[in-house]
């Protein structure tokens, strides 16, 4: 199994995806990514400085303050689009999990449907984003519940070393 056998081999990328671009880190520095069943090398991920992750932290806000700007209706059907292309491309998505995890090919496409099928339900969640009036401890008191996004998060992959000895990990 490679990747030259993608129906779809444009979902293979080797960039992050920042401000609606496909970027390269600035240094030209990248972790290479390999499958830990045989050993071979599947391709590369950037390693960005510090400054372009800012940027991107500051693109993934400026987008969560358009995604909140969005009805709860445009909300549900970009959400439900999203779903349909996972969908659509199942196939080709677990081929790309088989090969950078190493777990049988239908396993991953057990887990893409159930990851496909959590962004439907939050589609169908987002249509139905009402506040809630709780009664309050006082005569006269409501505590009023809205839900918000959390907002933009960022994880560091320093901390997420391979167990040393690994297959295909120097």
């Amino acid at each position: 199994m490679t990747i030259s056998r993608l129906k779809s081999p444009q979902l293979f990328r080797q960039q992050c995806h920042i401000d609606g671009r496909w970027v390269s880190a600035a240094s030209g520095d990248s972790l290479e990514v390999y499958n830990p069943a045989n050993g071979d090398l599947i391709g590369t991920v950037p390693v960005l400085s510090a400054d372009e992750v800012t940027t991107a932290i500051s693109a993934a806000a400026t987008a969560l303050r358009q995604w909140r700007a969005r009805t709860a209706q445009e909300r549900a059907d970009r959400l439900l689009a999203w779903h349909d292309l996972i969908l659509a491309n199942k196939q080709d998505l677990a081929t790309l999990m088989t090969l950078e995890q190493g777990k049988p090919l239908t396993e991953s496409t057990g887990e893409i449907e159930y990851a496909a099928s959590f962004i439907r339900w939050f589609a169908e969640e987002a249509r139905r984003m009402y506040g809630e009036t709780i009664p309050g401890a006082r005569p006269g008191q409501h505590i009023v519940v809205t839900r918000q996004p959390v907002g933009v998060c960022r994880a560091d992959l320093r901390v997420c070393q391979p167990l040393s000895g690994a297959v295909g990990h120097p």
